[in-house]
């Protein structure tokens, strides 16, 4: 898969982009990430990309021509009959949730539009955007963090980043609960022993307790989890999968 990030600082970007598990990836050539400076594009004398916004208020805001200019350079690179979306991260945007991310791994190209000062033109959202996405409610200096979330979890469900789609599958929100609780070395740690049913080697049991503890810490830290669509709490089996 690959990934277009479109922002007013590719390094910030880059230094996320290039380290662990995604860096890997990238080296492997199970994704390819590049960034695009909207200041390339600004076609004037100091690249400025923002002014004061109409209407008055605080702040600027970044102008439509080079953020559309950019997305068609973008665009002119990526080959014909590849699928692709444009994401706006934005507060604005719908919550990214496993689901979301899950649908955006299936485009060949995913070009992520990052924000900053007061905002973007709405007629250059409009203009290149299909979706706006948000990481929370809440407000941050700009689009680049958002972006690197988007492409951290997108980016996992690609075969090949990580070794096994249980990896990704079985793991907290992906599996539809809360993960179960990890143990490593040592066995006893300032009097806590780790649970004998995971040494015991019978993996049926271990299965069961691990489903029970995800469920009870499901309903302990995040109990909207355990409903469906008809508000009615998850019971019996391994309940619902989501995601």
């Amino acid at each position: 898969m690959n990934f277009h990030i479109m922002t007013l600082f590719p390094g910030m970007v880059e230094a996320v982009l290039s380290e662990s598990i995604i860096g890997r990836a990238r080296e492997a050539g199970f994704i390819t990430v590049k960034e695009y400076d909207i200041r390339d594009h600004a076609n004037n004398k100091h690249n400025k990309v923002d002014d004061t916004p109409y209407g008055g208020g605080m702040g600027m805001v970044m102008a439509a021509p080079p953020v559309c200019e950019c997305h068609n350079a973008v665009l002119y690179g990526i080959p014909i009959g590849n699928s692709r979306r444009t994401v706006y991260v934005s507060p604005k945007g719908r919550i990214l949730d496993h689901g979301t991310a899950v649908r955006l791994s299936r485009y060949d190209d995913l070009i992520i539009l990052c924000g900053h000062y007061e905002g973007i033109d709405e007629r250059a959202i409009e203009e290149v955007a299909d979706e706006q996405i948000s990481i929370g409610d809440y407000v941050l200096t700009g689009g680049e963090l958002p972006a690197c979330i988007l492409v951290d979890c997108v980016s996992r469900l690609i075969p090949g980043v990580l070794p096994d789609p249980s990896c990704y599958e079985d793991e907290s929100i992906a599996s539809g609960l809360l993960e179960y609780p990890q143990y490593t070395r040592p066995y006893e740690y300032k009097g806590k022993k780790v649970p004998d049913v995971l040494l015991s080697g019978h993996h049926g049991n271990i299965s069961k307790w691990r489903y029970e503890r995800s469920l009870e810490l499901t309903r302990e830290l995040r109990p909207d989890l355990l409903k469906d669509a008809d508000g009615e709490e998850k019971s019996g089996g391994k309940g619902k999968k989501r995601g």
